[in-house]
């Protein structure tokens, strides 16, 4: 129940942060990609802000003996750079580039009220279900 109650209010957190800072808008994430014509530098700032608190956290939490909401951290494990990384990273950066969203954004957009933002939710979930669907049906073919 506290893991649940602390995930939902750190979503929440989440959610306001995007709004107040101007990142559910895709004019503004566009605008930062824009560098050779009226560049917009809110997205670094957000990112800059975003990394100090999360590397202060960080340092805070780990000299801690565990959470508090949970039996264990559930700390990233993956540190490869591989091929599929990087090919994910560049189709991730390619949708994000033309149409301004990333998935933080599009829901938050989304629930607002924001029709291409939910086109977009939308099918950045179809994607990820087909390709989940080519994984299995993969790992079915290996494993025969």
């Amino acid at each position: 129940m506290r893991q649940g109650l602390s995930s939902y209010i750190a979503g929440l957190l989440f959610g306001v942060g995007l709004i107040v800072s101007g990142m559910a808008d895709p004019a503004n994430v566009i605008g930062f990609f824009d560098v050779f014509g009226t560049w917009n530098p809110t997205l670094a700032l957000v990112m800059a802000g975003g990394l100090a608190v999360t590397f202060l956290g960080y340092r805070y939490c780990l000299k801690r003996s565990g959470p508090l909401c949970a039996a264990t951290y559930q700390l990233p494990g993956g540190t490869r750079i591989d091929s599929r990384l990087i090919t994910g990273s560049a189709i991730f950066g390619l949708g994000w580039g033309l149409a301004g969203y990333c998935p933080g954004p599009a829901f938050v957009a989304a629930a607002g009220g924001m029709v291409e933002a939910a086109a977009f939710a939308s099918a950045m979930l179809g994607g990820m279900l087909a390709w989940r669907m080519v994984e299995l049906a993969r790992d079915q073919r290996v494993g025969a």
